[in-house]
């Protein structure tokens, strides 16, 4: 082994499986890892392939694809030079730079929220605070159609299509647990009117008993709380390199944190929003309730 690594440290190969987004970024953080215990600058190596310290820092962040000339010259310089630990490499960066499903709806989703969509397929986790609207993992078709149209009127289904298809990391083997809490905003607001504000209760009601699915109702009667700044969701991964994640959503961009003190705050406000708001069961009863109070039309 090189630069002190052990088998532990090495890329796995079942890691593949995790999609491409996230591989790149564990690829990427592997590589920050030994080129800061050879002690080389980022200059250095971007100068080693030809390129800049900015080149590294977007291959170390995992935000660019990888060329293979690239990452074998960067191995050499950190002094990766065992035949099986080089195409344990290779093969990781070929999966890297695979499409990921939703790469033929680019010409509909911008960058920001094709990264997301990457790193909620490899989440292990997610919890989510949604203010407005049923969170996107929950809504049913009629009623995710009604949300998209109040932002974009153009390619309405092939929009809709991307959001069904999200969720089903919820049925698959290896599903992630979804943790939401919804404000009662959103069970209230008619959104596409009545009859599918009362079909999208009736899924939730449904998703609910689900090993995988928490959902908890934050009521009125709370009174104010500690996530009145707007909603959120925060991704936990199951790569010890790859630090959970704050993805906050805005009209026209999004941001990401990952530093470990930003992260935590947001981490206190999920749990306070969960033990504050009535648990899963009084909140399944409180979909019932709340759905029998709807008008019909």
């Amino acid at each position: 082994m090189t630069n002190e690594q052990d088998d532990s440290d090495l890329p796995d190969k079942a890691e593949a499986d995790r999609g491409p987004t996230v591989l790149r970024i564990s690829l990427g953080s592997r590589l920050r890892q030994l080129r800061e215990a050879c002690g080389i600058s980022r200059e250095d190596a971007g100068e080693h392939i030809r390129g800049s310290h900015a080149k590294i820092s977007r291959l170390e962040l995992g935000r660019t694809r990888f060329r293979e000339r690239d990452l074998m010259d960067l191995l050499k310089l950190y002094g990766v030079d065992d035949p099986e630990e080089l195409s344990v490499y290779l093969e990781l960066m070929k999966k890297a730079n695979d499409p990921g499903w939703w790469q033929p709806f680019n010409d509909l989703l911008p960058p920001w929220f094709e990264t997301y969509i990457g790193l909620e397929q490899a989440a292990t986790t997610i919890r989510t605070y949604e203010a407005q609207f049923v969170p996107g993992l929950l809504q049913t078709e009629a009623y995710a159609r009604s949300v998209i149209k109040l932002f974009n009127e153009e390619d309405t289904e092939r929009r809709v299509g991307v959001r069904m298809r999200r969720q089903e990391i919820l049925s698959r083997a290896s599903a992630p647990t979804l943790w939401a809490v919804v404000d009662e905003n959103a069970l209230r607001r008619p959104v596409g009117g009545y009859p599918v504000l009362r079909g999208q209760i009736e899924h939730l009601i449904a998703v609910s008993d689900r090993p995988n699915v928490k959902i908890q109702v934050l009521p009125y009667d709370v009174g104010g709380h500690p996530a009145a700044g707007g909603s959120f969701s925060i991704l936990r991964f199951p790569e010890p390199e790859l630090p959970d994640m704050v993805y906050m959503e805005q009209l026209t961009t999004s941001h990401y944190l990952e530093k470990k003190h930003e992260v935590e705050v947001y981490m206190t406000v999920m749990n306070k929003l969960s033990v504050i708001a009535p648990t899963p069961g009084e909140s399944r009863d409180h979909l019932r309730r709340v759905l029998g109070e709807l008008p019909d039309k």
